[in-house]
C-alpha cells in the first residue's frame, strides 16, 4: 500500500514535520519563558474568543468544548483554537477575556474578540454589541487602569507592556457574510471599509505604543457548509468541493487589506504589520485534506440533515434540538472531530486549528517575512 501512496509536497512535509514536534515546542517555551513578547492583545470574532461573548450572554452547552476542554469553555469549537497554540508557543498561558469577571489573569495579555463581532457596526441584532472599535476602546480602557492602578499583587501586566507585545487581529469574516448575496459581494465599498477599520485600528493601537501586529486574512469561506448549502450551480463547484464565486469574493477582500496593510505600514515606519496568509493555509487543507489526516473537508462534525454538509441551521444547530414534524431531532456529534476540517459548520476543529497554528509557527505565510524565532525561542 506505501508503494502507491501520493507524494506530499515540501509545505505538507514541513507542516506535518511541525506537528510532530509541537508538543516540544510548547515544553520548551513554557519553560524557558524565553520571548521579547511578554503578552499577546487579540481582537476578533469567534475564531479567537475565549468566553467573551458567553461571559455576557451565557448560552453555549454541550457538545462545545468536547475534546480539550470535556465541557463548554466559551470557544465556538470542540477544543482550542488557532490563538491559543499561537501564545503558548510562546510561553503565555491561556488568555482570559476581558469582560470574564472571575478568575482572570492578565498578567499576560487580554483577549477582546467576541462571537459574531465585525468590523463595522451592523444594524443586525443577530450581530456581537463588540464591534472592532468597541474592543478597540476596551484596550484603551484596559491600558488606562494599568498605568495608573499597576500593583505587583494585581493581575494585570507592568505599563511598559504595551510596547512589548503582539497584537494579532483576526476579524472580517462577519462582516464577509453578511455583505454576500449568491456568493458575490454587492458593494465593494462597503467591503474596503471592512479593511480600513482593521487598518485604522492599528494606527490607533501603535499610538498606544503597539509596534507588532499579526493581521489574520478570510479564510476560503466557499469551503464552509455556511455557504455551501446555499442554492448554486454545480459549475461553480471546483474539485475540491468549494464554491468558486465565494472564494473569488474572498480573494478580492484580500488583495484589499493586504493593500492596506502596505499603506498604512509606510505610515508606521516603527511597526512590523505582518500580514498572515490563513487563507493560503487553509485552502491547502480543503485541496488535499488526507495529506493532513482530515477525511471530511467540507462536512460539519457537529449539525443535523447529514447529506454532504450536515448543515441545516434553520432546522436545528449544533448541540440543539427541536421538535420538527412531531419528532425530537438533535444536532448531534460525529465520532471523531479530529478527522473533521469544520466542527458546526462555521467554525474549525481544533484539529484543523493546530495544523493552522503550526503552519504559521513555521514563518512561511507571514508578509513581510517575520523572523519570529528572533524574538522568541520556537
Amino acid at each position: 500500500m506505501g508503494f502507491f501512496m501520493k507524494k506530499k509536497t515540501h509545505t505538507e512535509i514541513k507542516i506535518n514535520l511541525l506537528l510532530v514536534i509541537f508538543g516540544v515546542i510548547f515544553f520548551m517555551t513554557t519553560v524557558a519563558g524565553e520571548c521579547e513578547f511578554k503578552a499577546v492583545f487579540n481582537f476578533g470574532d469567534s475564531n479567537s474568543n475565549t468566553g467573551g461573548y458567553y461571559a455576557a450572554f451565557p448560552a453555549l452547552h454541550p457538545p462545545y468544548g468536547i475534546t480539550y476542554f470535556k465541557q463548554p469553555a466559551g470557544r465556538a469549537s470542540d477544543g482550542r483554537l488557532i490563538i491559543y497554540f499561537l501564545a503558548q508557543s510562546i510561553g503565555i498561558p491561556f488568555l482570559s477575556h476581558y469582560l470574564r469577571s472571575i478568575g482572570s489573569n492578565f498578567r499576560y495579555g487580554v483577549n477582546f474578540s467576541t462571537v459574531s463581532s465585525t468590523v463595522v457596526k451592523q444594524n443586525d441584532t443577530t450581530i456581537s454589541p463588540f464591534s472592532l472599535d468597541v474592543q478597540l476602546n476596551q484596550l484603551k480602557q484596559f491600558k488606562q487602569i494599568v498605568d495608573d492602578h499597576y500593583s505587583s499583587d494585581l493581575h494585570i501586566p507592568q505599563p511598559e507592556v504595551f510596547k512589548k507585545s503582539i497584537y494579532t487581529i483576526y476579524i472580517g469574516q462577519n462582516d464577509f457574510t453578511k455583505m454576500l448575496q449568491s456568493c458575490s459581494v454587492n458593494n465593494m465599498s462597503a467591503l474596503r471599509d471592512v479593511g480600513s477599520g482593521i487598518s485604522s485600528t492599528i494606527k490607533e493601537i501603535y499610538g498606544l505604543r503597539g509596534r507588532t501586529f499579526l493581521v489574520f486574512n478570510l479564510a476560503p469561506m466557499g469551503c464552509y457548509p455556511e455557504l455551501l448549502v446555499e442554492s448554486h450551480n454545480a459549475l461553480d463547484i471546483d474539485t475540491s468541493g468549494c464554491l468558486i464565486p465565494c472564494n473569488n469574493a474572498v480573494d478580492a477582500y484580500n488583495s484589499m487589506l493586504r493593500a492596506e496593510l502596505d499603506q498604512a505600514r509606510q505610515e508606521l515606519p516603527k511597526g512590523d504589520l505582518i500580514h498572515v496568509d490563513t487563507h493560503a493555509i487553509l485552502r491547502g487543507i480543503f485541496d488535499n485534506p488526507t495529506s493532513y489526516g482530515i477525511e471530511f473537508a467540507t462536512r460539519a462534525c457537529c449539525g443535523y440533515g447529514d447529506g454532504p454538509y450536515n448543515y441545516k441551521p434553520d432546522v436545528v444547530f449544533c448541540g440543539n434540538s427541536k421538535v420538527v414534524a412531531g419528532k425530537n431531532v438533535t444536532a448531534s456529534v460525529c465520532c471523531d472531530p479530529g478527522k473533521y476540517m469544520h466542527w458546526d459548520g462555521i467554525h474549525l476543529t481544533e484539529a484543523t486549528n493546530r495544523i493552522v497554528a503550526a503552519a504559521i509557527l513555521g514563518g512561511s505565510y507571514f508578509y513581510p517575512p517575520f523572523p519570529m524565532s528572533d524574538f522568541c525561542a520556537i
